[in-house]
């Protein structure tokens, strides 16, 4: 049996999410299934990414290295790519929460659920610009007070509210981020 490293990373962000290892069987599951499945070396068992947790990994496409020796897997990934609960399997998973928010978001607005919030302020644009604009004013005032704690909640609920805006208007934070990149290289 011929393992080979597999990357996976998350096809919407662009995120490393982790690096497992498989080998032919293992691929072919992934290509007839369409989530994706590894060789577990420790327990010497194929297993199916999110089988027990349910934090899948769907399919999007596998891609060779140029010396074929590695694949680069682009997924869906449904929850934490990480055992220990955390978005990615490399640092602290903290760069990557708003693009677990990001993804909660979205999720909400292509299945709705009763009683979110989210889902109140996807249905009304007018209260989401009000809410944004609020939330800007909230996080001016408390900066003025110069306390941290509050300071660090405003800035919170202002990144929350301007992702669902961003959901609203059909731009990812991918897009904020080549924006930002783009000007950065000016």
């Amino acid at each position: 049996m011929k393992l080979i490293p597999v990357v996976a990373q998350d096809a919407r962000t662009n995120a490393v999410l982790m690096l497992a290892y498989a080998d032919a069987g293992a691929l072919r599951r992934a290509r007839r299934t369409g989530f994706m499945h590894y060789w577990s070396r420790s327990r010497r068992a194929y297993w199916k990414k999110g089988e027990t947790s349910g934090n899948t990994q769907r399919l999007v496409g596998l891609h060779y290295d140029c010396d074929r020796d590695a694949i680069l897997a682009r997924v869906e990934q449904k929850g934490p790519a990480c055992h220990r609960g955390t978005p990615t399997c490399f640092g602290d998973g903290f760069p990557d929460l708003l693009d677990l928010l990001e993804r909660t978001i979205d999720d909400r607005r292509r299945r709705p659920k009763e009683g979110s919030y989210t889902n109140r302020l996807l249905a009304d644009p007018a209260l989401l610009r009000d809410k944004l604009i609020e939330e800007a004013c909230e996080l001016a005032m408390a900066s003025r007070g110069r306390k941290r704690a509050a300071v660090v909640a405003e800035a919170a609920d202002l990144l929350y509210h301007a992702l669902v805006l961003l959901a609203a208007a059909d731009v990812s934070l991918a897009d904020v981020k080549r924006e930002l990149a783009r000007r950065h290289r000016r």
